[in-house]
């Protein structure tokens, strides 16, 4: 069960970067990664919290090239990059006997629903975990918005942000050795300061509906789980005035 001192997060949204499901490949899946990252999610969802999944897509296409590609063009491939992130970990719960189902921002000839918050609301508190492909399904805008405008829409108590550094720090602690951790900031703090926690556009939209946000460490062991039923890893954002 949840702990006392966290028994509110009843539903959380875990956002996870393409990148991450990559392993030491180059490009595409690493199943090893992929079990590693459903594991995660079980221990989370066998405390009684309700799951559902943003993922990236940068795996296979990041969106925004330096190429020949319009923007608008590249946003949409990137898109569908996410699309097939969703449908391969849907899929591994799948193969787990867990209820899952991939959801796409856009219509793709029925081959996956289109989002519903209602119904995505009904199917999670059933015991579905739920991964959402496609973004936002509109170019400029990055999958750390799509996490929190669907976090906002199925209600959840808190997002979760996996990153590969153990919360939030004033500077690059992969970079810089004397970076030092922030265990709590405000969103307009993590603005001001211009800290790379999520882009200004996802923290501002979290920032004005007063939703949680989490960073953890996905390469920890437990770290979702503990950060969620204890608070004793990783950082928190919250509103303003806390």
């Amino acid at each position: 069960m949840v702990s006392d001192t966290d028994r509110h997060n009843q539903r959380v949204l875990l956002k996870i970067s393409g990148e991450a499901l990559q392993g030491n490949l180059s490009h595409g899946i690493d199943e090893s990664v992929l079990n590693y990252v459903v594991d995660q999610v079980l221990e989370v969802r066998n405390c009684g919290i309700e799951t559902a999944i943003v993922v990236g897509g940068g795996n296979y296409f990041r969106g925004i090239t330096g190429g020949r590609i319009p923007r608008t063009e590249g946003d949409f491939m990137g898109m569908l990059a996410t699309l097939m992130n969703a449908i391969a970990i849907s899929s591994f719960f799948q193969n787990r006997g867990i209820p899952s189902a991939p959801m796409s921002s856009f219509e793709n000839g029925g081959h996956v629903d289109v989002f519903n918050a209602h119904r995505a609301q009904k199917l999670l508190s059933e015991g579905h975990v739920l991964v959402f492909g496609g973004g936002t399904s509109n170019p400029f805008f990055t999958t750390d918005t799509a996490a929190v405008l669907r976090a906002l829409e199925i209600r959840a108590d808190v997002l979760v942000k996996a990153t590969k550094v153990d919360g939030i720090f004033d500077k690059d602690p992969e970079k810089f050795s004397d970076a030092v951790k922030i265990p709590s900031i405000s969103y307009s703090e993590v603005l001001e300061r211009n800290l790379r926690v999520m882009d200004g556009a996802a923290i501002a939209l979290a920032r004005d509906n007063k939703l949680p946000v989490r960073i953890v460490n996905l390469r920890i062991k437990g770290a979702m789980k503990t950060a969620l039923t204890t608070g004793e890893t990783g950082s928190i954002v919250v509103p303003d005035g806390h």
